[in-house]
């Protein structure tokens, strides 16, 4: 191969359109053997691949079709899916070539011309398809009908009516039942193609044809496995037993050797755990899914990557997946970054009070490191474990306080920020700590560390002695200051004041705050709050101290885990685009049809209330029956099937509001369960399904605008 290629990169030379024809033209004689027409046509080709224009040597290129060698009807097809819509006026010089190679005697070259035929959605040989294509599907030969069966999908996105009328989506069907697996798995791919469009019929399975596929998975290819795993995405089960015996025959792919297979086979299983109730069986599973997704990341960077994004998901919804593992996410000095982040992220979900002291101590060599982004989060993360695990909340403040000690100025920064959430955590445990953040005041430039230091003097100003005089630095560059950082300074400075009313340095500190807010500033969010503010003071500072000091609630990881209903959501999506920017294909894919988790007598209580409905676009009536040649089409009710057990045309949405069964039950939204049991399918209270605006009319029913009244002059005078 490798000499062959060699021998071919002397055709890669720009050429001209006039040497090729005469060419062409010299080679139709004394070249018994055709190989003059192969040389010239392995330089057009070429010259194809180079981005050269080449559509002036239409008429000669497809003379050679009638040649017997299948190299050269090779190089003439792959010509005509470059030129065949841009010269659509002279395809008719082709299309006898195309039915008589349809009818050849070698299944390469039926299947090359069926193939090539697809590729080339004009009216004229999508005619001349149609026929050829049926036969095709009932070829002899499985390599002519596993490509046909890929043809249909290029059909049906060419001419939807067509492919309908045609009968060619039943014939699809028939082949899932095909006696080889490579058949079936192209069948499965081009149903699941027509089934994804926004406009096509509803690819669903029974548990006859699912087995029937599951039975085809030890012929597959790789890729074929791929096709028939996700498919069974379209299977919902309507008993636990039913969803357990699949997981049981799909288990056996997690050795599988390619990533993408384990990944897809993993993506089966998380989803018909949704339909079990065996606990013994789903705690196995688990079990099973862990070492495969550990043995992803001794693969390249990139697979790494992919994995990671995909475990952060999967330990969200089972923990018990890999909770005993972190130490396999530990990052390695050669990894690059953007592996070293996922795992950061991973470490911190699996962290709890068993294994948070070897957490802790990874994330302090991490903390050491030269990469800034990197430190900055590893600083963060050990905040974030004193949040998440109570008992080692003294052992992370230290670590934050030895951090700070090294004066590294993106450190004490990122350490000011989460200390500010580990006060709300844990009120009147640490504030021990707060001068030392006072005496690294300097080190802080960046808006976020700002204003959460400013938060604290605030907040703590009662137990900082010199809170007026550091509030009275910070405000020195109120009006260049960032709006964040200025929102909390004219808070604090409001805090500062109720805490110490009768300091004059305080007085004159909130009247010249308050005066800049409503007069200088150009925020409309921050002059609001200045005028709040400066509103509350005069009229009642007794009231005004009890809503700004008013008992914070304390901070929780309730923030960091995803919804229940959107995560069960993406894990459909495992293994794909979906599962690494974490969001739904169609919200970054145009015409990307959804995937959710359809209602069944089988679905577990807690899934059930956290059903996202799925609303396909469907096309009007009008684009259905538009009359045509031929006989009337029947006409059949609103709803119903266009096949059996397998397809189902999609129906008028509901006039109700609520979506088709088909899609999956409306279902209002629950809370999430907790994230030590993410596992847990159990039922929780059902909210009522009301509309949330519903009470929006009656919110201002007695607002009257604010007439003016006389101000409190003492405390005008006083501030």
């Amino acid at each position: 191969m490798s000499g062959q290629g060699g021998q071919d990169a002397k055709f890669f030379q720009r050429g001209k359109i006039q040497e090729f024809r005469a060419e062409l033209e010299a080679a139709e004689t004394k070249d018994k053997k055709f190989t003059k027409r192969k040389t010239v046509l392995k330089k057009i080709v070429a010259n194809i691949t180079m981005g050269n224009d080449m559509s002036p040597l239409f008429t000669d290129v497809v003379q050679c079709l009638g040649t017997p060698l299948l190299e050269i009807k090779k190089m003439v097809y792959l010509f005509l899916v470059c030129y065949g819509r841009q010269k659509a006026d002279q395809l008719h010089l082709v299309i006898e070539s195309f039915l008589q190679d349809c009818n050849d005697r070698n299944p390469l070259v039926r299947a090359l011309a069926i193939r090539t035929m697809s590729y080339i959605p004009t009216p004229v040989v999508i005619e001349a398809l149609t026929d050829q294509l049926r036969h095709c599907l009932r070829d002899r030969d499985p390599y002519v009908r596993k490509t046909a069966a890929i043809c249909v999908a290029k059909l049906y996105a060419a001419d939807p009516r067509k492919a309908e009328k045609g009968g060619f989506v039943e014939m699809l069907r028939d082949l899932l039942l095909d006696s080889n697996a490579t058949v079936v798995a192209n069948a499965v791919a081009a149903l699941s193609e027509i089934g994804d469009r926004q406009d096509g019929v509803i690819f669903k399975l029974n548990l006859t044809v699912a087995n029937k596929l599951l039975t085809a998975l030890g012929e597959s290819s790789e890729w074929g496995t791929i096709y028939i795993l996700d498919s069974l995405l379209r299977y919902v089960p309507e008993k636990h037993e039913d969803a357990e015996m699949i997981a049981e025959r799909v288990i056996v792919q997690l050795n599988h050797a390619n990533s993408a297979v384990v990944l897809t086979a993993i993506k089966i299983l998380l989803y018909l755990m949704n339909y079990m109730d065996n606990r013994k069986l789903m705690e196995y599973i688990c079990r099973k899914m862990g070492p495969p997704l550990v043995t992803l990341l001794s693969s390249g960077p990139e697979v790494q990557y992919v994995a990671l994004r995909n475990i952060l998901l999967i330990i969200q919804r089972r923990p018990a997946v890999l909770k005993n593992d972190v130490k396999v996410f530990f990052c390695k000095y050669n990894d690059p970054i953007y592996v070293k982040l996922a795992k950061l992220e991973i470490m911190y979900r699996l962290a709890r009070e068993e294994n948070a002291r070897e957490v802790l101590a990874e994330l302090q060599e991490y903390a050491s490191e030269v990469d800034i982004d990197f430190v900055r989060k590893a600083v963060r993360s050990i905040g974030r474990l004193a949040i998440k695990v109570q008992p080692a909340a003294d052992a992370c403040i230290q670590a934050l306080l030895d951090l700070i000690d090294t004066k590294v100025s993106y450190v004490v920064q990122e350490a000011v920020i989460v200390i500010k959430d580990v006060f709300r955590r844990y009120p009147g445990k640490y504030e021990g700590i707060i001068p030392t953040l006072c005496q690294h005041l300097d080190l802080l430039d960046e808006p976020e560390s700002k204003a959460a230091m400013i938060w604290i003097i605030g907040q703590f100003a009662n137990r900082i002695d010199n809170a007026d005089e550091l509030m009275d630095d910070l405000t020195y560059t109120f009006l260049e200051e960032p709006t964040e950082v200025q929102l909390a300074l004219l808070t604090a400075a409001v805090k500062l004041f109720i805490y110490k009313p009768h300091s004059d340095t305080t007085k004159a500190l909130v009247h010249k705050v308050l005066k800049w807010t409503t007069e200088e500033v150009d925020n409309p969010d921050l002059r609001d709050r200045g005028f709040m503010y400066w509103r509350m003071l005069a009229i009642n500072p007794t009231v005004a101290g009890e809503i700004v000091l008013a008992e914070k609630p304390a901070i929780t990881t309730d923030a960091d885990r995803m919804d229940r209903g959107a995560l069960d959501q993406l894990l459909l999506h495992t293994g794909t685009l979906g599962s690494i920017y974490h969001k739904n294909p169609e919200t970054f894919i145009r015409g990307a049809t959804g995937k959710a988790l359809t209602d069944s007598p089988a679905l577990n209580p807690l899934s059930r209330q956290v059903l996202v409905p799925i609303a396909r676009t469907n096309l009007p009536p009008t684009t259905i029956n538009v009359p045509g040649p031929g006989p009337p089409e029947p006409s059949r009710a609103p709803g119903q099937a266009a096949t059996g057990d397998l397809l189902q045309t999609d129906a008028p949405p509901p006039q109700n509001g609520t979506s088709a069964d088909l899609t999956g039950t409306r279902s209002s939204e629950s809370q999430e369960s907790p994230e030590d049991g993410g596992d847990d399918d159990e039922a929780v209270p059902q909210a009522p399904a009301s509309d949330p605006y519903a009470a929006l009319d009656a919110a201002f029913g007695g607002y009257m605008a604010d007439e003016p009244r006389p101000q409190n002059k003492d405390l005008l005078d006083m501030i």
